[in-house]
């Protein structure tokens, strides 16, 4: 009997070694490169600087989450660029009505601006200035940029942008120059005002011109978002010709740009570029909380104080709300869940990533061709670039605007500026994440099998894939949806045109524009510069404060 039992025992002892090891081993096929292979993604720890085990343990909600296919979509073409693109076209030539600059240009009127902000927040700035230039039939400066913000960049107009190209590319429109011409031998001084933000043509009229007709010489300064969404037609056309023709960079700034796309093409025929934003400003300046226990609520809560007059934060709400940035795994899932498989190429634009290569390892674990402007060239190559941070940023915007794909963790200044650049040249594929409906997929996520998890994401995603129909109701500005300057083909009829359907949304848009909320979607991506509230008092030192804390 005794050896009966022993035998029954190590027996029992052998089942159970074996059943653990199966346990602890990946599935068959999860390590391979092959089309029907499957790979676990186990949750990750808290990619924040959490080093008790007692953490670890406390803030990881389970262990695997599901098997995510390594390969892609059956929707091919479809998933990367939309049926409909090519029933669209972009259209911001002036009318017959819109007067030659020489005709409306008054003499001995100039307006100077004061640009606020980081690369694409100065950028809206530009282009606003020469509408606002043209409301008041006067001579635009070329405009000064913001080189007093958190990085102190010290670029100028001519450092970022090709000076000639703006001038003579606008000469019909608005006469600009690079200075004011001196008086009696000496350069006169401006008289400096801030104005409202979105402040429409007849608020210039009455604020700006009785300035303007007196001093001779404006700077209107923070000029950043200081014009309305709602314009007339001509004018909505003129921000377009500025922003998509005119507004150049200058030679260096492409040939880096344009080698860095070479280089993801050579690697990948199309690939998608992602506007990550999850630096420590922007997740502070969020109020969200990304289960990194106590050091994150520290350390985030350190940075969220620099911002005075922001309000108490409650992250459940904002997630709840849609306001939190995805976490970069959570972006990846997304992404696959649409369809994109393992062997995509993607370029990442982004700052420091707040937990660095710990946060990262989850989507590069789901898409192991990863790339950025630091991996694709040397560091000499970057040299002429690396100490100006707007300089870096212009290379990210031009990778992310010619990827077949751009995908944006929600809607910086960067990602509105792209969005409506990419609806203009072609309505080339651009998805941004409905965060408010994908939250609570994601809480849920282990929960169901992957298959239920990537056909609810794609339900989720309709109405957030870039569509040339799409209309993004109750929020957003011109910059991002410039329907104004896109016409749809008419059938049948070579040549012809009619306004695109959406270009009547501007009202509602205008509308939650107005509402004077901060959001850290209105920061630029490596800016981290909060929008003000309207203010024309040029000591407002509270938001002086908020804008100056942080930039590219």
């Amino acid at each position: 009997v005794a050896p009966a039992a022993a035998a029954f025992t190590a027996a029992g002892l052998l089942l159970v070694v074996v059943a653990f090891h199966c346990f602890l081993s990946p599935p068959l096929g999860g390590g391979g490169g092959g089309g029907g292979g499957h790979r676990v993604v186990r949750r990750p720890n808290p990619p924040f600087l959490l080093n008790k085990p007692s953490e670890l343990r406390r803030n990881v909600v389970g262990t695997v989450d599901f098997a995510v296919p390594s390969g892609g979509s059956k929707l091919g073409e479809e998933l990367w660029a939309s049926k409909l693109a090519s029933n669209f076209f972009g259209c911001s030539n002036a009318t017959k009505a819109f007067a030659d600059a020489k005709a409306v240009t008054e003499p001995n009127r100039y307006l100077m601006i004061a640009t606020s902000g980081g690369l694409n927040q100065q950028r809206t700035g530009i282009i606003d200035a020469v509408v606002a230039a043209r409301i008041l039939n006067a001579t635009l400066v070329i405009p000064n940029l913001d080189q007093k913000s958190f990085w102190k960049d010290a670029s100028d107009f001519a450092d970022i942008f090709d000076v000639e190209s703006f001038i003579s590319s606008l000469s019909n429109d608005v006469k600009i120059i690079r200075q004011v011409p001196d008086r009696n031998g000496k350069t006169p001084y401006p008289y400096k005002m801030r104005i409202p933000r979105k402040c429409t043509a007849k608020c210039y009229e009455n604020r700006v011109l009785p300035a303007l007709l007196k001093k001779h010489v404006v700077q209107l300064t923070k000029f950043d978002y200081r014009v309305s969404n709602r314009l007339e037609t001509n004018l909505q056309k003129l921000r377009c010709r500025v922003n998509y023709h005119a507004l150049q960079f200058t030679d260096p700034i492409l040939k880096m740009g344009e080698m860095l796309v070479q280089r993801m093409r050579a690697k990948s025929g199309r690939f998608i570029a992602l506007h990550l934003r999850f630096e420590p400003d922007m997740l502070a300046f969020s109020g969200c909380y990304f289960g990194g226990g106590e050091i994150e609520r520290r350390e985030l809560g350190a940075i969220r104080k620099r911002w005075k007059t922001l309000h108490a934060s409650n992250p459940d709400r904002e997630r709840r709300h849609g306001k939190c940035p995805l976490t970069p795994e959570e972006v990846g899932l997304m992404l696959r869940a649409l369809g994109f498989g393992k062997d995509v190429h993607i370029y990442v634009a982004s700052g420091e990533v707040y937990g660095g290569e710990e946060t990262l390892a989850p989507l590069k674990a789901l898409f192991p061709n990863f790339h950025s402007k630091e991996t694709l060239a040397s560091k000499e190559e970057l040299a002429p670039f690396l100490s100006f941070s707007s300089r870096m940023a212009a290379l990210d915007y031009i990778v992310c605007d010619k990827s077949d794909v751009f995908v944006t963790n929600n809607n910086g200044n960067m990602a509105r500026m792209l969005a409506g650049r990419r609806r203009y040249f072609g309505h080339k594929r651009t998805i941004r994440p409905n965060a408010k409906k994908l939250y609570s997929l994601f809480l849920n996520r282990t929960s169901m099998s992957w298959e239920t998890f990537s056909s609810k994401v794609q339900t989720l995603q309709k109405g957030f894939m870039g569509e040339p129909n799409e209309i993004k109701p109750g929020r957003g500005e011109f910059h991002e949806h410039p329907m104004d300057c896109i016409c749809a083909k008419t059938k049948g009829r070579s040549g012809h045109s009619k306004p695109h359907p959406s270009n009547r949304i501007g009202e509602a848009m205008e509308k939650r524009a107005n509402d004077g909320e901060f959001d850290w979607r209105d920061l630029d991506y490596g800016e981290n510069t909060p929008l003000g509230r309207d203010s024309s008092n040029e000591t407002d030192s509270d938001m002086h404060e908020l804008e100056d804390m942080v930039s590219d």
